[in-house]
This record gives structure tokens, C-alpha cells and sequence, in this order.
């Protein structure tokens, strides 16, 4: 409530109470149903019933798993959808007009301008052939009033808004000359260009690493704050959604199962969808894998008449197969679908799924051994070819040694640009090294081209893509897929080949009836499931792991961890597993390996690199990680916003360090601090003197983001 005083001369009235004045709605949802037809001729749904409001200003997060509807309803709300579907009852109105009654004309005077869409993927969003200017540029004159000739002062005032360095020089530039961060920072200027006043986000951070993903979220709060426009998040990453969302709607199968504020969501949630979705979340200071949710959603019309959620729900009753909850008020003030929310709200949150990890002994034998490994994308040029000399350039990954032990799990992590892919590309074959040498096994050296390798090199070294649809070809069948690395390596035909085929996707936990299905007719994480079955077909010691969780939804990567894990503790492989997820990393790796530019920076046992002391990398690299938890904020530091290459003398991140010395750091590269555990620091700070400044740093709360303590403070 606010009092409001008046005064005539020196006489003063009766305070008057006015009621605040509650925002107005923008976009509204009511009882909206889409779906399509089947071959057979029946109806089949994709939302159900949905009923919603979006008020003015306000930022609300969809959360679920693949196929739970989320981005539909975000398009619905454009009055867009997608190829046979459409509207089966129901309707959504943007400023109470309802948007799929709309003529084209009038649809697109409010599509960028009054209500913008940012897409997950900005790189496939920009032309290609333009210059970021024009494209900008062309988004004023559709959206906006503005003159033809204030144009280019507002692109460049666009760009700043953003965080853009160097506008000037940054609109003569093409989309593939900037980073992914960029990108998606164009992507948010252009949207912003027509001065919306709702702004569709489509999961927009998903394919960023870590500390551009949090730069780019406080940028989308500070916009939220400064404009006044409202957002609606897409997205499966609950600790984005804690970052930016007022308030959580929570998906399942089509319908809307919770809503709430974040707080209320993200912390006592009363639907066991939502708990769910929290257990499958790895934590930064936990070294254990998260707990799969049992099952998969179920298929559009396959609900049945009960709860959609029943068949994966541990506390389903006989009603909740038989009788679909409805949408009622809960204690705290969610709005819940579940017959039994009474007994969820008390229940403890599920623990984490597998003890913590045994330790590799030191002693046991190297698998493969990268001994000062460089590589550089340079091409030598033509004098330079017909001398026999290798081009100058800086390389791309510098002084790489790492011994991978039997067994073992290393993680590889680093931003975009650091190395990690570069490295496993060298090691699968795909890519040559500039200097160094790698070693297989009992000291086989290994060809820099695969094509020069022999078979049992090939199948021992296995490499698992990150977009399985880039990787399953999708002109055969599962079968076809599995039986190529059986007969190439082992020669299996006929009935020896069927049940090995069966026997590998039984251990991946898919049925022999998959094998007569298409990659198309499979969901994102049997897809990689069908990828790791693959993989294992060649019965591989290393297998390499590109960003193999990083398109799945939080369950559907919960349980591809445990897969991983349960195929290593019955095989004994070894894996080289590259993220930009740190918590995944966490939970699955034995030790750590730190890249910025292509240069290690830390080496070590996962609890040690993700405690204190670390590189300075390290601590910038965690800081930004984002928990499910409204009230824990990323530490962010300056941020790598224009392409650097490397540097050719001293420190790696020299550029960008909190910590920087002066010009030893610019001119000499800094020693290899070792302890007697095998953890080592990159660092001319003093291992102590690092100790000392992040403790006091984390003392006097410059750090909230949740760290695991030094191992024996």
C-alpha cells in the first residue's frame, strides 16, 4: 500500500491510502490447445488447455524437457506455428488482440517491433553476406519510425547497448568474424531495435560456455530493469532461469503442471515433475553424478486419462492413473497440478544417485601420453611449401602434456576458443600437430592422419560427436548404424551380428526394437545413447567425448552420465570428456585440465582444481557458473569480448587476469607449480600468496558463487 498526504496552507487532511498499481497484462493464454493430425486421422495435442498470463515488465521462465511444449507456447504467443500443427481451441491475445486472427500485414507490424523473438542459435539467424550494420540497419527501417539517416548513429548506440566493443569498427564486420557471444549480442540489438515491448527468448545462452552465458544473462536483467520489457525464458537450464526469471512455469507433456515465484519453484517445489527436474542438476560442490528420473514423457496423445506424470511419479496412486488433477492453489502461494501435492511439499529432496568416486592410483599405466603438443590452423604458404617450412604463425594449442592414465576420467574445460575440441580432433586423427608427438598405449605413436592409422588404432580410440544428428546418418536405420564398426572390426554377419547389435543397445538401456527405427523417429537422448552404443560397438580403451550433454535437457543428461559412468566401471575405458558445463565436468571427471588459448593453465584432481588455490582462470571460470537459486549471483570479471588470438610471450591470460603482476606476466611464461598430489598452477603468483588472496576475497563475500573449500582447511 502507499499513503499519499495532502496539504492546503498549514493545515494538514487525513492520510489517503491508494492501492499500488498492479501492472497490466500483455499477453494472455486462454484454455489454448494445439496440436496435429496423424497418418491414422487422429487428433493428437502438443499443449493442452493452457491458460497464462505475461504482465508488463515482468520476466517469466518455461522450463521442461524436450517436447514438453515450451517453445511452442513461446511461438504461440507470436501467433506463429510450426508445420501441421494448428490451433485445436482456445486463443492468445498480445494486447488484447488475439494474435492468430490477425491478418499477415498485421502480424507483421507487431513481430519485431512490439514483440521481438531472440533464437537459440544467432549464427543460423544472421545472412551470412551482410555486414552486422546493415542487418541492424534493416531492422530499424521495418520496426521502427526512426529517419533513414539517424539510422547508422542508432546501430551504433544499439551495439553499445549490448556491450559491444568497437561499434564502429564492429558494423563493417560479417556474422562469422565474431564470436558465438557476439553473435547472440547482435541477435539481442536487433531485437531491440523495433523497442519492444515483450521480448521472446528461445534458449538463448544454450550453446555459450560459461562466462558468456553469464555476461549475456546480467545484460538481459540490466535490459529487463532499464526498459521495462518483458521476457519470456525458454530454456532447460535451471540455473539460467534462476538468473532472470520473476516468475517459473514448469511443463510436462503439454500442460502446465507448476507456477510460481522462482524462490518458491527452484526451492520447495510441490510437483514431483518439478523435484525431478532439480535432483537431475550436477552441483558444483558435489563430486557425485545426479539422479536420472526414471522413464521418458509421454508421446503427443499418450497421456491416458489420468496424470500425464503418473507412469514416472514414485508416489502414483490408483488416482492419479484414472482421475487428471486440475490446476489448484497450494500453501505458499504455487499454483500445482498433482493430486498428492500435500505429501510432496513435505517430502526431502532426492540425494544424489552414486557414492563418491575412487581415486586412479598413480602408479597405473598411461593410455595415451600428449608430450608438448602443438597445433596450429596456419597453413604454410607457397614459398614456405616448396622450402619444406612450417608457417609462424602462433599456434592455436602451445605446450600440451598430459599423461591420461587407464581408467581415468579427464575433463577438459575452458570458454569457446580454449583448445578443447581442437585437441580431441588431433588425437582422433582429424586434425595434424604442428609439434609434439602422441603416444598410444605401449609407446605406439599415432599418425596425425586417421587415414594412416591402423584398424585396431581406429577401433581402440573412439570419438563421440556432441550433436549426434550431425553424426547418425539418417538414411539408416539404428541397425545399419551399429553393424558398420561390428563388421569392420570384428567381422560379425548374420545372427552373431543381430545379437550384438541387441546387446549394445540393451547396455545403453534402449530395446532391440529400436533397431528398425530411423534417427528421425528417436528423441535427442536416445539419439546419443545410440552414438555411446556406437562408440562402445568397437570396444574401445579411449573414447573421446565432445560436449556429449550439452543439447540434452537436464534429465536426459543426468542419465547419459550415468550411462557413462556404468559402461567405465564395467569395460575399464578411459575417457577424455570436453564441456563447458563445470558441474557436469565435476561430477563425472577424476581429474581437470584448465585451457585458456589453446595453453594449460591448471592440471590436477577434480576437488583439488575446483578448490582454492587456483589459476586465476580457474576462479573466473567458476565464479560465473550459474546455480538453480535466485539469491546466489555469478562473480563476473572482464570479459574476453573481442577475438584475441593467442599471445606469443608470457601469460596466456595475461590480458584479462584480476590478478596480473605487471610485466613479467607480458613477457615471461610463468612455471608449472606442482604440489605432492598432482595438482599444478600456470602462475607467477606464489602458490601461498594465491591461497591468501582468494580466501580473503571469499571472506569479505567478493565471491558468492559456491566453491568447495581448500582439501584440508
Amino acid at each position: 500500500m502507499t499513503t499519499a498526504t495532502r496539504t492546503t496552507g498549514t493545515t494538514m487532511t487525513a492520510p489517503v491510502t491508494t492501492a499500488p498499481v498492479s501492472p497490466a497484462p500483455l499477453i494472455e493464454i486462454e484454455d489454448l490447445s494445439i496440436g496435429f493430425t496423424s497418418r491414422s486421422g487422429a487428433t493428437l495435442p502438443i499443449l493442452r488447455n493452457i491458460d497464462l498470463t505475461i504482465n508488463e515488465g515482468e520476466t517469466v521462465g518455461l522450463v521442461g524437457e524436450s517436447g514438453s511444449g515450451k517453445s511452442t507456447l513461446a511461438l504461440a504467443m507470436m501467433g506463429y506455428l510450426k508445420g501441421g500443427l494448428r490451433v485445436l481451441n482456445g486463443a492468445t491475445s498480445f494486447r488484447d488482440r488475439n494474435t492468430f486472427e490477425l491478418s499477415t500485414q498485421e502480424l507483421e507490424q507487431i513481430r519485431g517491433g512490439e514483440l521481438a523473438l531472440i533464437p537459440q542459435n544467432a549464427g543460423q539467424s544472421l545472412t551470412p553476406t551482410l555486414r552486422i550494420g546493415a542487418q541492424i540497419g534493416e531492422a530499424l527501417k521495418l520496426h521502427s519510425r526512426i529517419e533513414e539517416a539517424d539510422c547508422p548513429a542508432r546501430v551504433i548506440e544499439l551495439l553499445s547497448q549490448v556491450r559491444l566493443p568497437d561499434p564502429e569498427q564492429l558494423v563493417e564486420r560479417y556474422p562469422h568474424e565474431l564470436s558465438g557471444g557476439q553473435q547472440q549480442r547482435v541477435a539481442i540489438a536487433m531485437a531491440l531495435a523495433g523497442e519492444p515491448d515483450a521480448l521472446l527468448l528461445d534458449e538463448p545462452t544454450t550453446g555459450l560456455d560459461v562466462t558468456t552465458q553469464a555476461h549475456v544473462l546480467e545484460l538481459l536483467r540490466d535490459l529487463a530493469a532499464n526498459t521495462g520489457t518483458a521476457m519470456v525464458y525458454v530454456s532447460h537450464d535451471l540455473g539460467a532461469i534462476a538468473r532472470v526469471s520473476d516468475r517459473i512455469v514448469v511443463m510436462y507433456a503439454g500442460e502446465i503442471v507448476l507456477e510460481g515465484n522462482s524462490r518458491q519453484v527452484l526451492r520447495t517445489p510441490v510437483h514431483p515433475y518439478a523435484r525431478g527436474l532439480l535432483a537431475s542438476i550436477p552441483k558444483l560442490a558435489d563430486a557425485r553424478l545426479p539422479v536420472a528420473m526414471d522413464g521418458r514423457p509421454p508421446s503427443p496423445g499418450g497421456t491416458g486419462a489420468g496424470c500425464a506424470f503418473a507412469d514416472r511419479c514414485a508416489l502414483a496412486e490408483a488416482r492419479c492413473r484414472a482421475e487428471q488433477p486440475l490446476l489448484q492453489k497450494a500453501q505458499g502461494g504455487q499454483t500445482v497440478r498433482c493430486h498428492l501435492q500435500e505429501e510432496v511439499a513435505h517430502l526431502a529432496m532426492p540425494a544424489s544417485a552414486t557414492a563418491e568416486r575412487t581415486s586412479i592410483p598413480d602408479r597405473t599405466p598411461s593410455v595415451l601420453d600428449l608430450d608438448d603438443v602443438a597445433i596450429s590452423y596456419a597453413r604454410p604458404g607457397l614459398l614456405d611449401q616448396i622450402l619444406g617450412r612450417q608457417s609462424n604463425a602462433t599456434p592455436t594449442v602451445d605446450n600440451i602434456s598430459i599423461a591420461i592414465r587407464k581408467g581415468e576420467t579427464i575433463g577438459l574445460i575452458g570458454e569457446s576458443g580454449s583448445g578443447k575440441s581442437t585437441i580431441l580432433k588431433a588425437i582422433a586423427g582429424l586434425l595434424p600437430t604442428k609439434n609434439g608427438k602422441i603416444t598410444f598405449g605401449s609407446n605406439e605413436a599415432l599418425h596425425s592422419n586417421v587415414d594412416k592409422r591402423s584398424n585396431d588404432q581406429l577401433r581402440r580410440i573412439q570419438l563421440i560427436f556432441q550433436n549426434p544428428d550431425d553424426s547418425l546418418n539418417p538414411r539408416h536405420t539404428i541397425a545399419e548404424i551399429l553393424a558398420q564398426p561390428l563388421r569392420l572390426y570384428f567381422g560379425l554377419t548374420g545372427d552373431d551380428l543381430r545379437a550384438r547389435s541387441e546387446e549394445l543397445l540393451e547396455r545403453v538401456r534402449l530395446g532391440a526394437h529400436y533397431l528398425e527405427r530411423l534417427p528421425s523417429q528417436l528423441s535427442g537422448g536416445e539419439k546419443q545413447r545410440v552414438a555411446v552404443a556406437r562408440a562402445f560397438a568397437a570396444d574401445p580403451e579411449l573414447v573421446l567425448c565432445d560436449e556429449v550433454t550439452s543439447a540434452l535437457d537436464v534429465s536426459v543428461q543426468a542419465a547419459v552420465l550415468e550411462l557413462l559412468k556404468q559402461l567405465q566401471e564395467d569395460q575399464g575405458t578411459t575417457y577424455l570428456f570436453v564441456s563447458h558445463d563445470l558441474a557436469v565436468v565435476r561430477a563425472l571427471a577424476d581429474r581437470v585440465a584448465v585451457l585458456y588459448q589453446g595453453r594449460l593453465c591448471e592440471i590436477g584432481p577434480a576437488e583439488r582444481v575446483y578448490a582454492l588455490p587456483s589459476h586465476p582462470y580457474t576462479e573466473v571460470l567458476l565464479g560465473a557458473v550459474l546455480e538453480p537459486d535466485p539469491d546466489t549471483a555469478p562473480v563476473l570479471t572482464a570479459e574476453d569480448v573481442v577475438e584475441l588470438s593467442p599471445v606469443a610471450n608470457g601469460c596466456s591470460f595475461q590480458r584479462r587476469c584480476p590478478r596480473r603482476l605487471g610485466a613479467i606476466c607480458d613477457s615471461t611464461t610463468p612455471p608449472l607449480q606442482s604440489d605432492d598430489k598432482g595438482h599444478a598452477i600456470r602462475c607467477h603468483i606464489p602458490r601461498e600468496e594465491l591461497l591468501a588472496l582468494q580466501s580473503q576475497d571469499h571472506a569479505q563475500g567478493d565471491a558468492t558463487s559456491p566453491r568447495l573449500t581448500q582439501p584440508g582447511l
